[in-house]
């Protein structure tokens, strides 16, 4: 499974990147205005941290108006990916986009029929939202499960199923298990999944045992 960052903090981006663990980054708008710096600036930096697909996303509703973003989003660096959203317009500007070999995040998906489409589109990724769907009293893993059974049956889609609204650790051992091919995650989960008290612990024995023999494992 990939890991995207799921954010525009440029720090805790690279910081994670030093694990080996970021194989993108996928932003929004609404990720993008709590930087308080120009988009552009923003990709920029974080296209030149990281080797894998950095998603920005579009603003405008329309389908020429999402082609011209995507086009200009696509030129601040090679591993740009543009987002836009799963509506006719954004399904019609995903297809133009791809024609021009640019890569497309297809997102705010909720259903596996919204996300065959994206696929017949030609969508690089399709963003299922996990979160937002367990909030409202739906079953979030159903979908991701429903959709990369519909995927798995038809060996000439190519798009990945990138889970998205992870909140916690469990949601990104869920995915894992049903075989979602990316999740994006919140820095902080990154560092939830890493820890663990038993991991503590034992290093705190191992040391004070080691600590107790008096020895440097590097002798001058």
């Amino acid at each position: 499974m990939k890991f995207f960052v799921d954010g525009a903090n440029v720090k805790e981006i690279k910081e994670l990147a030093e694990m080996g663990l970021v194989d993108g980054v996928t932003t929004n708008p609404s990720i993008i205005a709590k930087t308080g710096r120009k988009i552009k600036d923003v990709i920029a930096e974080i296209c030149e941290a990281v080797d894998g697909p950095v998603s920005a996303e579009v603003t405008a509703t329309d389908v020429e108006g999402m082609v011209r973003e995507g086009k200009y989003l696509a030129k601040i660096a090679s591993n740009v990916c543009v987002k836009v959203p799963l509506t006719e317009d954004g399904l019609k500007a995903c297809y133009r986009l791809r024609q021009e070999n640019i890569l497309v995040n297809v997102t705010l998906c909720f259903s596996s029929m919204q996300a065959l489409m994206a696929a017949k589109a030609g969508a690089t990724f399709i963003s299922p939202f996990i979160g937002r769907l367990d909030d409202i009293g739906q079953e979030g893993m159903t979908l991701i499960s429903e959709i990369c059974q519909v995927y798995d049956n038809y060996p000439e889609i190519t798009t990945q199923v990138l889970a998205a609204s992870l909140r916690h650790p469990l949601h990104v051992k869920q995915v894992a298990e049903i075989g979602a091919d990316v999740a994006t995650l919140p820095a902080k989960v990154f560092k939830q999944l890493v820890k663990h008290p038993l991991t503590d612990n034992g290093l705190d024995a191992f040391l004070k045992d080691w600590q107790s023999t008096g020895q440097s494992i590097i002798e001058d």
